[in-house]
């Protein structure tokens, strides 16, 4: 991998993992919205860029010089901001440019009524985040295709890991066990975001992958798992119907679904961590699972 040049727009949480993961000889870079988080993505091995939806000289510069393109920039009610800004320059001012990688979500396949699905399920979004996930998805392809290029989307389920778990949650009095029948969700750790993304990098493979866990379980579930390793009590369980819940999180719970992980396996890739207990066992022997103190800001069942 030594030479190539990686170029992350929106390197936030999973990027900063991305970036830590990244081997030698790789530069990577990547755009933040303040100033204020340079330093904590130069202490990912991230060069720092300030994007704010406009085109700079320094990006520029950086594009002509990328690779394979990262990006995990979430698109708005104005559609996909990196889109907007950068399409000209993707398409005809990256003549280095081998590979597109989209982070985007399973929340684009919709309400499956708690069955498997893979990635050749219908797509029936039922949130505006999701329907506007499903169209980036497609203008990112069609964007692929102009520049010749190929594509990787990589559905994502709910993302935790160090600072991002119910170990935090339980040490600062927000954890809950909410209960609604038959209810699961996958998760995903970020480091196996970060290894997903390497493993499609180190083959520019292009196509649609959900990049998920192997076990979709109740939420209520993984919340009691921390607490036995903890060694303290479980919060008690909350019947869904009577929770209070704001219209975001009580929307988590108007889709179920148990997502496969078929075609990231079917390359080749082995899940570092399959399931949540095998990375909640490990970053409690480790004792990483504070991590840097991030809390998660997007989205309430991220945290389970």
């Amino acid at each position: 991998m030594t030479g190539q040049n990686i170029f992350i727009f929106g390197a936030g949480y999973s990027g900063k993992a991305f970036g830590k993961a990244a081997p030698n000889g790789v530069h990577v870079a990547g755009t933040t919205r303040s100033r204020d988080k340079f330093a904590a993505l130069q202490a990912a091995a991230i060069e720092p860029l300030l994007f704010d939806g406009h085109m700079t000289p320094e990006i520029r510069a950086r594009l002509a010089e990328t690779t394979q393109l990262v990006v995990s920039a979430a698109p708005g009610d104005a559609g996909d901001p990196v889109l907007d800004a950068a399409r000209d320059a993707i398409v005809h001012h990256m003549p280095r440019l081998r590979w597109i990688g989209y982070l985007s979500t399973v929340g684009v396949y919709g309400d499956h009524g708690g069955k498997w699905i893979d990635e050749t399920a219908d797509c029936h979004p039922k949130s505006g985040r999701s329907r506007a996930r499903l169209e980036a998805e497609q203008q990112w392809h069609e964007l692929g295709e102009e520049a010749g290029r190929p594509v990787a989307i990589l559905r994502l389920s709910g993302i935790y890991g160090p600072g991002r778990n119910a170990f935090v949650n339980l040490e600062n009095g927000t954890a809950k066990r909410l209960v609604k029948q038959n209810q699961v969700f996958n998760r995903i750790h970020v480091e196996d975001i970060s290894g997903a993304l390497w493993h499609l990098i180190d083959a520019d493979r292009g196509g649609i992958f959900n990049v998920t866990d192997d076990e979709p379980a109740p939420p209520q579930d993984v919340v009691a798992y921390a607490a036995q390793l903890m060694g303290v009590d479980a919060p008690p369980e909350i019947p869904f119907e009577t929770a209070q819940l704001s219209p975001m999180a009580r929307s988590f719970y108007g889709e179920n679904k148990r997502v496969a992980n078929t075609e990231i396996r079917a390359t080749g890739y082995d899940f570092r961590y399959p399931n949540y207990r095998a990375a909640f066992d490990r970053m409690w022997a480790e004792g990483s699972w504070r991590g840097e103190g991030e809390s998660d800001k997007r989205s309430p069942m991220r945290q389970g």
